[in-house]
């Protein structure tokens, strides 16, 4: 494997798996894709293993993301040169020997559950010191999922306080997810967190069904709801759902009614743009019936209005600049996860 490019100095957290991608994106066509600064293609070649290389060919520079994937890599469509995964070059054309230096700088790359996980470490020649996170509700039968990409014009961690801080359900998202402003600002709400890890736990009893959970799961009178929020530096994973009021305890892991699970990586672009790599997975309600066509569709919606959100937030730090902000009590959980971040990037500079 030819060494990654130093990340440098950089507000990212390094020496952590991002993710790049879904399984299903890589089919029989190259993808470009610009991931902590730096410029990719992504591929599997035909015998099944992925690929993460710098997207640009030692010979004359043209991106591979121009070429062809093929049995045992992808060829760059400009001379012909084909590398293998690792980005050893295995083939020039009309030239037997290939010179020791022509490689192309590679970064391991793992799947599991179906997300394609890409190692960025700190030094060029950093390995994994751990294996991607594992994601089970891509695989508990209990479960139907679909997911998608959405690219925003925003620093990654807008994105993060926005997904640690569902207050602003009840303003941003009043055709689906949302309900009574009031109720989501006074949920009861705890923030605790180990290591680097947060979780925030939020209940909202007694409250009126938002639409998405009347038209997936059918219901008609008051509800006792839940959102559970689990930050990690590369994803969060948020449980929200809810049954009818009174017919059974938050505290029960096991406890029934309607359940979205659904999962957030938000991998940095550059420094002021992200990739956010969704799912959600959700249970068949009382009826037997799928209700996944509704959820998914409802949810994406739910991230186009957090989208415009954000960026015209973005867009509004930009022209205002410097300007002081104040905290509230939904902050908590957002403000621990930057520091975190904080931490683990001044430590990289250190």
């Amino acid at each position: 494997m030819a060494d990654a490019p130093s990340q440098g100095d950089t507000m990212f957290a390094l020496n952590q798996w991002y993710a790049g991608g879904f399984s299903w994106e890589l089919t029989d066509k190259p993808l470009a894709r610009t991931l902590l600064n730096q410029h990719l293609v992504l591929f599997r070649s035909a015998d099944g293993v992925a690929g993460a290389l710098e997207d640009r060919c030692c010979h004359r520079s043209l991106p591979l993301s121009c070429g062809t994937v093929e049995e045992s890599g992808i060829r760059c469509g400009y001379h012909g040169l084909l590398f293998s995964p690792q980005g050893k070059c295995l083939e020039i054309p009309g030239q037997a020997r290939i010179p020791e230096k022509a490689r192309v700088a590679s970064f391991p790359v793992m799947e599991r559950d179906k997300i394609l996980w890409i190692w960025f470490g700190a030094h060029p020649d950093s390995e994994p010191d751990s294996e991607p996170p594992a994601y089970r509700w891509h695989n508990d039968e209990r479960y139907e999922y679909r997911g998608g990409v959405v690219h925003y014009q925003a620093p990654y961690q807008l994105i993060h306080d926005n997904l640690l801080d569902l207050s602003h359900l009840g303003y941003v998202h009043l055709r689906t997810i949302g309900g009574n402003p009031s109720v989501h600002m006074n949920a009861e709400m705890k923030v605790e967190g180990t290591g680097n890890a947060v979780r925030i736990v939020r209940h909202m009893m007694n409250s009126e069904a938002p639409k998405t959970y009347a038209d997936a799961w059918g219901f008609r009178d008051r509800i006792d709801r839940w959102q559970e929020i689990e930050f990690d530096v590369n994803q969060i994973r948020i449980w929200t759902g809810a049954v009818d009021a009174g017919t059974e305890s938050l505290g029960d892991q096991d406890r029934g009614g309607f359940h979205m699970r659904g999962l957030h990586c938000i991998t940095p672009e550059t420094d002021t743009t992200a990739h956010y790599f969704w799912t959600v997975a959700t249970n068949r309600p009382p009826s037997g019936s799928s209700n996944l066509d509704v959820v998914y569709e409802q949810t994406a919606l739910t991230f186009e209005e957090d989208k415009v959100v954000i960026e015209a937030q973005h867009q509004n730090m930009c022209r205002f600049g410097t300007q002081p902000q104040i905290d509230i009590h939904v902050d908590a959980g957002a403000n621990r996860a930057r520091r975190i971040i904080a931490a683990l990037t001044a430590k990289q500079a250190s």
